[in-house]
């Protein structure tokens, strides 16, 4: 049997992390400290991102997009959140909005959403709701049927770049007498009478990306805006999840590797007792754990992108898996950045502090890890 090529990625990925990396140093770095100081969306990011194609490179090629494939958009958000969190969340949010379009919508529908999403246009996911969190069953957020239309009346809460978003995967319950087999998906536009939008969440970390309330006032749309079969929207939502969680682990493991980055080179800048405090062995095995976890969970990372792409049967467990193990990893590796750099690493002088905020809520969002544990459980190889 030949090695050669066994667990080394084709060029193109190699190619791909080069460039997305020279664009983030150059074009996103340079504001992440503005961006999070004060509390403004990562504009100059993403103008970047549009100019670049990197906005939504997921859209497919018959939609105007580049059809990068889930490796590829790993890739593309490790290496923004390398720079910059904030930044990072813009390709993401966009993936987690469309893909509910993407698996569930017809041909005329992807073409009329993803088109613009390719040009610019943002999509946000409404899913979580004030008393709708872990069990995101219970949204109260309903959708009538009167004649023609459908006529939708709720809010939700926790919404990536609302406000910024031009379109909104909206879940809402059609018949509240089946529980989660009566809910269902919809695209609601920014421009529908009757949307708007609550105050910025004032956050711990990613500041630079707006979370606000999103209210529905008697929004009054038409059924070729429903994406999902009635009825079958909860299941659309928990499939959508499946492949996105992998995208949170790549913010993740960016967050865990740009800390990592500025504690390694700090630790030979830094000196104390007349030599570089690298080299002192507590220091040294601190650096070597961060690398085995930081590796640990990229390998795991692109091994679930690989599954997603595929559409594999054990996507579920791949994905819950990876966002847990390099969620908790970003926490661990970022918390030591800090510790190495003492107290540097407690001011924003350094970036460490900002990328242990933004860490933390890899480990909330888009399923808690204590969901995740479950969900890792129930799906056990």
């Amino acid at each position: 049997m030949s090695f050669e090529n066994i667990y080394l990625l084709p060029q193109e990925y190699n190619d791909l992390r080069a460039s997305i990396r020279d664009l983030a140093v150059k074009e996103i770095e340079p504001f992440a400290h503005a961006v999070d100081e004060d509390h403004r969306y990562p504009q100059e990011a993403h103008d970047a991102l549009i100019k670049s194609g990197l906005f939504a490179a997921h859209v497919p090629v018959e939609n105007g997009g580049d059809g990068a494939d889930a490796l590829a958009i790993v890739i593309i958000i490790e290496e923004i959140a390398r720079v910059c969190g904030s930044a990072s969340l813009i390709p993401a949010v966009n993936k987690l909005g469309s893909v509910p379009l993407m698996l569930g919508g017809n041909d005329e529908q992807k073409n009329r959403w993803l088109s613009q999403l390719a040009k610019g246009k943002g999509f946000s996911y409404c899913l979580s709701e004030s008393e709708a969190g872990s069990d995101a069953s219970a949204l109260k957020t309903k959708a009538e049927r009167k004649g023609d239309n459908w006529v939708i009346n709720g809010s939700k809460k926790w919404i990536s770049n609302a406000g910024i978003s031009d379109f909104y995967t909206v879940i809402a319950q059609t018949d509240p007498s089946l529980g989660s087999k009566g809910i269902t998906a919809f695209v609601i536009e920014k421009s529908d009478p009757g949307v708007s939008f609550g105050a910025p969440e004032k956050k711990m970390g990613f500041r630079g990306s707006p979370t606000r309330e999103v209210y529905f006032d008697n929004v009054t749309v038409p059924d070729d805006r429903r994406i999902s079969e009635i009825g079958k929207g909860f299941a659309l939502a928990m499939d959508t999840l499946d492949h996105t969680r992998i995208t949170i682990a790549a913010q993740a493991l960016g967050l865990a590797q740009g800390a990592f980055d500025v504690a390694k080179k700090y630790s030979h800048e830094r000196k104390q007792f007349g030599k570089e405090i690298f080299d002192f062995q507590g220091i040294q095995f601190m650096l070597a754990d961060m690398a085995i976890a930081i590796e640990s969970a990229r390998q795991l990372t692109y091994a679930a992108a690989a599954k997603s792409e595929r559409g594999d049967t054990d996507l579920k467990f791949f994905s819950a898996a990876c966002k847990t193990l390099a969620s908790d990893v970003a926490m661990k590796v970022t918390t030591d950045a800090v510790q190495i750099l003492g107290g540097y690493g407690y001011v924003s002088d350094y970036p460490v502090e900002r990328m242990m905020r933004d860490s933390k809520l890899t480990q909330i969002y888009e399923g808690t890890n204590q969901i995740q544990r479950i969900v890792i459980a129930r799906n056990l190889p």
